[in-house]
């Protein structure tokens, strides 16, 4: 199913609603006229045509009382006698009263009924009761026939009013019948439409929205995967369409950032050759020509030293100097530039034995400061032994030249955190002040003058370079009251399980 792209996701979801609504007030009207006619069917029945029934019987009652009550003043001729007469007359008349109250007068029968009753009482009961009554001058008699006939008239009336009543109730509970089974199946129908309606907007929103967003959802993870040729196309709402078409607009803006990578890469594999190029350059074609200016300097000096003013002394000392200083600069320019690019095979590196040899090159140094140097047990690391033993050269040379007044302490240690060795360096020197922590890790970043402390600005620059090809990290910890304190990270060897998990000085 292809939605047409203009229809938002919004619009048709208000049609769905709107449908639902039309929907629900069809069934909530018939229910309630069904759930109405059911109820005014069971009013009638209960409150009008069954008590008419029961008013109809009383009806028959006061006339049957009345004809009992004639019957026996005749044969008593005693007033008492005559009791249920005059009271019948009062229940017929409210009885009938009633009975029209209640279902109106079906084919005139209660009006037929009143009518025969007054004339069976004026032509046949009031005539015998006072032809019957002692003491008085006997007149003539109700006619007995008279009397019976129309008597048997009333009972006819009242049995087809009984009938009529009857008739009513079967018509009233017929329609009690169709009304209960209409709401019956009114709700067995709403059932019904409520399951198609939740199947059918189930499979509706899954066409409206689910599908296409997981249709783009495929195309999005081919594309992550790094299809980036892959063309997105989904149809549906105009929200998926639009967020398909943003994510193609992404892929289209992917390839060509990845075309400027590439070209990219290839101008810096181009400059990383002329970067090789200038190292070997440098370590044979300069290197040469500035061992010759050096020597002849040097020359200049043996030969000539005193022999000339003490100006030209000065200028052959600044020759030499800088031809000396230049050749420690090209040497550290080419080693910091062969750090990760001129690789060799990792071994594993037993630091103890590394740090030994790294102070055993320093010993003059360190007997000249009288510097003293603490040692923690070293784990063993997997590296490159040269590069790694540049690091701790680097980190102990600085600690011996930029000492304080009194004589060096340095102290180096380590401890186990989580899958990484954390290496400390501590010195009580001269520091550095927390602002440069950064800046000192920066190629040819010198924070005193190079009369006042020999070197090249490369050392530290060169410490985090072998540290982070070693896959660690190295800073300078600046919350410390004297001295200078690095730390740095390499990762732990996971085959030595024998290696100590905590080690301190």
């Amino acid at each position: 199913m292809k939605l047409p792209q203009s229809a938002p996701a919004s619009r048709l979801m208000a049609g769905i609603v709107a449908v639902l609504l039309v929907m629900t007030a069809v069934v909530i009207s018939s229910t309630v006229i069904a759930l109405d006619s059911l109820g005014g069917a069971r009013s009638r029945q209960v409150d009008q045509i069954e008590p008419a029934a029961r008013r109809a019987n009383d009806l028959n009652r006061a006339l049957l009382d009345q004809e009992t009550g004639v019957r026996g003043f005749v044969l008593t001729t005693q007033d008492d006698f005559l009791t249920p007469y005059l009271e019948g007359q009062k229940a017929e008349e409210e009885a009938a009263r009633d009975v029209r109250a209640l279902i109106g007068d079906p084919g005139g029968r209660v009006a037929l009924i009143e009518d025969l009753a007054r004339q069976w009482r004026a032509e046949y009961a009031t005539l015998t009761i006072t032809a019957a009554r002692p003491g008085l001058t006997p007149g003539p008699g109700g006619d007995i026939e008279r009397g019976k006939v129309l008597f048997d008239q009333i009972r006819t009336e009242l049995t087809a009013l009984r009938g009529d009543i009857l008739e009513l109730s079967r018509q009233t509970r017929d329609e009690l019948q169709h009304a209960a089974s209409v709401v019956l199946w009114l709700v067995i129908g709403m059932g019904v439409l409520l399951v198609a309606v939740i199947g059918g907007l189930s499979l509706l929103l899954y066409r409206l929205l689910i599908a296409p967003l997981a249709e783009l959802a495929d195309h999005t993870r081919q594309v992550a995967s790094g299809d980036f040729e892959h063309e997105i196309d989904v149809n549906g709402p105009r929200e998926t369409v639009q967020l398909g078409e943003d994510v193609n607009a992404m892929r289209r803006r992917i390839v060509q950032e990845l075309a400027t990578l590439e070209t990219a890469k290839t101008e810096l594999q181009r400059s990383n050759s002329e970067l090789e190029q200038f190292a070997y350059v440098a370590s044979h074609d300069l290197q040469e020509p500035l061992r010759k200016v050096a020597s002849f300097c040097q020359l200049l000096q043996r030969r000539y030293g005193g022999q000339l003013d003490e100006r030209a002394d000065q200028y052959i000392g600044f020759a030499v100097d800088g031809a000396k200083r230049m050749q420690v600069l090209i040497n550290d320019l080419l080693a910091f530039s062969r750090v990760g690019r001129m690789t060799r095979e990792q071994t594993l590196v037993d630091l103890n034995v590394l740090v030994q040899q790294v102070l055993d090159s320093y010993s003059d140094r360190v007997e000249e400061t009288g510097a003293r140097v603490e040692i923690a047990d070293l784990p063993s690391v997997r590296g490159e032994a040269s590069l790694l033993s540049a690091v701790f050269q680097n980190l102990i040379s600085n600690a011996l030249k930029f000492k304080g007044t009194e004589a060096p302490v340095i102290t180096l240690g380590v401890e186990r955190d989580d899958e990484m060795w954390k290496f400390t360096v501590r010195d009580n020197g001269i520091g550095i002040e927390p602002e440069y922590a950064d800046r000192i890790f920066v190629i040819f970043q010198r924070l005193h003058p190079k009369d006042a402390y020999p070197g090249t600005g490369i050392g530290l620059a060169m410490c985090r370079k072998i540290v982070e090809y070693h896959g660690g990290t190295i800073w300078l910890k600046t919350d410390v009251d004297s001295g200078t304190t690095f730390e740095f990270t390499l990762p732990v060897v996971p085959e030595l399980v024998a290696q100590p998990e905590e080690v301190h000085v």
